[in-house]
């Protein structure tokens, strides 16, 4: 019966442990410009999250982004997370002004952008544009 109990205390750690590294791995990497570069280079689709932790809109956000990037179709994006309250550099270098702000590249152009989006088939969309 111990052995048991310590199976499934293992197994529930583990199930949550991968649900953990999904979410993290669906809300993107941090932003590095050597990276965002790196990927344009390749011509590949790129998504730029503008995400603050406090933001309501970018949490109503991020389980659909998660979403739409664990389809098939999206496999080939690069997600990239943009820290609004620390990376200013890097939001000037954008031209983006607020939170929950969703910018699409095709690799060096951008194809795509919107500010408080929550609609999944608008998101989707925006995705779409870079395929």
């Amino acid at each position: 019966m111990r052995t048991r109990k310590i199976s499934f205390r293992f197994i529930l750690a583990f199930i949550a442990g991968l649900l953990f590294a999904a979410a993290a791995w669906a809300a993107g990497k941090p932003y590095d410009q050597a990276g965002f570069e790196a990927a344009q280079a390749a011509g590949k689709p790129i998504l730029v999250e503008v995400h603050a932790d406090w933001c309501p809109t970018c949490r109503a956000q991020e389980p659909i982004v998660s979403e739409l990037m664990r389809d098939p179709k999206n496999a080939g994006f690069v997600v990239l997370r943009v820290d609004f309250d620390n990376q200013k550099d890097v939001l000037k270098r954008l031209r983006a002004q607020y939170q929950s702000t969703l910018i699409v590249f095709k690799g060096r152009k951008e194809v795509s952008r919107s500010t408080g989006e929550t609609r999944k088939d608008q998101i989707a969309a925006q995705l779409a544009k870079a395929l």
